[in-house]
């Protein structure tokens, strides 16, 4: 690897996208994990609120993403004590190309509320690291992360894949957990195709999460299942956990058509 960062941040609110944000649909755009990790990044910066927490967090991709100088601005739309709607803006080449919502809620005291009558699904263990990884991509955002494979990743059908970053989000700065997370998460369409990357487009205009909890560690599971129709559409279910448990679900919605 040539990068030490997704990101190189240029004042307080402008950063430099790295070739670690490089998507394997094309290596001058960027894939659509790292601007979303990034602007929510900056909202817990510019607006932290420890009393709150990320509930759920909708990124539209407005358009290609170039792999360049960027600029994040960031508003709270709906403000309050117990939910508030923070709004974040990735702007290129004066056009915003990403838009993001998140939703934070009011968090309680430990035990505030008791546990449920659903006793929680068992979560796949990390694989050792001479574990075999299908799922390497040769694209800067692959290369940056991580994989090791439950089942799936490489061939077609679902997916279950632990990773971790390898670099921090923004170079010279703390990366948390959660920036890891939403870094993998808009993966899930790729790891779980269901026709070969190589001759079929299967690109999502979003992604959507919700969250009961941020991880609480760098490796991070993600479980995909992606579903087509016969005019063009698709959907992909994913779901997020850590060593701890499942913390997050979500979904993207896919344009699919054959390449060329």
């Amino acid at each position: 690897m040539d990068f030490t960062a997704f990101y190189e941040r240029i004042d307080g609110e402008t950063f430099r996208a790295t070739p670690a944000t490089s998507s394997p649909w094309d290596d001058r755009l960027q894939h659509g994990g790292p601007p979303t990790a990034l602007i929510a990044h900056v909202v817990r910066a510019v607006h932290p609120r420890d009393d709150m927490r990320i509930a759920r967090i909708a990124s539209e991709f407005l358009g290609p993403i170039p792999v360049g100088v960027m600029r994040v601005k960031t508003r709270v739309v709906r403000p309050g004590k117990r939910i508030e709607m923070v709004e974040g803006t990735l702007e290129c080449d004066g056009r915003d190309v990403v838009s993001v919502r998140l939703w934070r809620v009011a968090v309680q005291r430990e035990g505030a509320v008791p546990p449920g009558v659903t006793p929680p699904d068992p979560v796949p263990a990390l694989p050792p690291p001479d574990a075999r990884q299908h799922w390497i991509t040769t694209s800067g955002y692959g290369q940056a992360i991580e994989w090791r494979e439950v089942h799936g990743g490489g061939v077609l059908g679902p997916a279950a894949i632990w990773g971790r970053t390898r670099v921090p989000l923004i170079a010279g700065e703390a990366h948390e957990p959660i920036d890891s997370a939403l870094v993998i998460a808009d993966s899930a369409n790729g790891i779980s195709g269901e026709l070969p990357m190589g001759e079929w487009l299967f690109i999502p205009p979003s992604l959507s999460l919700a969250l009961q909890r941020y991880p609480c560690e760098e490796w991070v599971l993600l479980d995909a299942r992606t579903e087509l129709t016969g005019d063009g559409l698709g959907m992909t279910s994913l779901r997020l956990a850590d060593a701890d448990g499942w913390f997050g679900i979500g979904n993207q919605a896919l344009l699919v058509e054959r390449r060329g």
